[in-house]
């Protein structure tokens, strides 16, 4: 008897025993994607309608992007590192991206002060936006701070990466989500959105710009205020008006997207675009 005993709870210890939704060792086979990715949709999804999320402002821009002062801290720094080691190429290397970026630390308050008016204004009639970002370091900091210094909720779509990316303090705990695949992520990113803005970054950036361009190009998200904040960067570093004179979008694609300095300009380009088409709204 006691050896039958011992197998029974070698039986209950067995991984076969497992109920299938509690073993994470079955639920993350690759035969088992689909559930995964089922899941990745469905956990947002249901917690947001829970809480009555339905539109967002998306605000998309790079995780390296620094506050003012922390630029420049960074850059005196390395100033003074390089000035007892003046043949030392890494450094040299690092201050030059630092002066860099911190030429780029003004778009850090921008974002700061436009989700700070979103909080503020966000309310046409029933919809009620609510900032959503990629919950990271960076820009995407920067809305989720101005969200939260207003005293408002904000969005965090984290994601996990080789270099480990964690949730900037600011995001909302109720809000604050973490993917694998980056196709749900931006699923998230779309489903709700009622604008986006997009601030200076790189591939990451991009890849989120121009999937809703396209959607939008194509007919499969309906028609909302699209901004590039910082004229200067995205005139540098795409050139729009050329991909028309190839012919590969038309003109009027152009029509798609806005330019914007400073957070006051990008959200009255959204209040505008809203007074006008109230029922993009429904």
């Amino acid at each position: 008897m006691p050896k039958l005993m011992k197998q029974v709870l070698a039986l209950r210890r067995a991984k076969s025993y497992r109920r299938a939704y509690n073993d994470a060792e079955f639920l993350s086979r690759p035969e088992n994607r689909p559930i995964r990715l089922q899941l990745e949709l469905l956990k947002p999804e249901t917690i947001l309608a829970e809480h009555g999320v339905k539109t967002t402002v998306v605000v998309f821009g790079s995780a390296r992007t620094l506050p003012l002062d922390e630029a420049q801290d960074r850059v005196k720094k390395l100033t003074a590192a390089l000035r007892k080691n003046r043949d030392d190429k890494e450094l040299k290397g690092k201050l030059a991206g630092a002066r860099r970026l911190l030429r780029s630390a003004k778009y850090y308050e921008e974002a700061r002060k436009f989700s700070a008016l979103v909080a503020r204004n966000g309310n046409f009639g029933s919809a009620h936006f609510i900032t959503v970002t990629g919950g990271g370091p960076g820009i995407m900091e920067a809305a989720n701070r101005g969200a939260w210094e207003s005293g408002a909720k904000s969005i965090g779509l984290n994601i996990t990466l080789p270099c480990e990316q964690g949730p900037n303090p600011y995001v909302s705990p109720e809000f604050c989500f973490r993917f694998h695949y980056f196709a749900v992520r931006k699923m998230h990113f779309v489903m709700r959105a009622r604008a986006l803005v997009a601030f200076p970054g790189g591939f990451g950036t991009m890849d989120e710009l121009f999937e809703v361009l396209t959607l939008v190009q194509t007919g499969k998200k309906r028609r909302l205020p699209i901004i590039l904040m910082g004229r200067k960067y995205w005139n540098d570093v795409m050139n729009f008006r050329n991909m028309a004179k190839w012919g590969y979008i038309s003109y009027e694609d152009l029509d798609l997207f806005h330019f914007a300095d400073t957070g006051e300009e990008a959200w009255e380009i959204i209040e505008k675009f809203y007074r006008k088409n109230p029922r993009e709204l429904e």
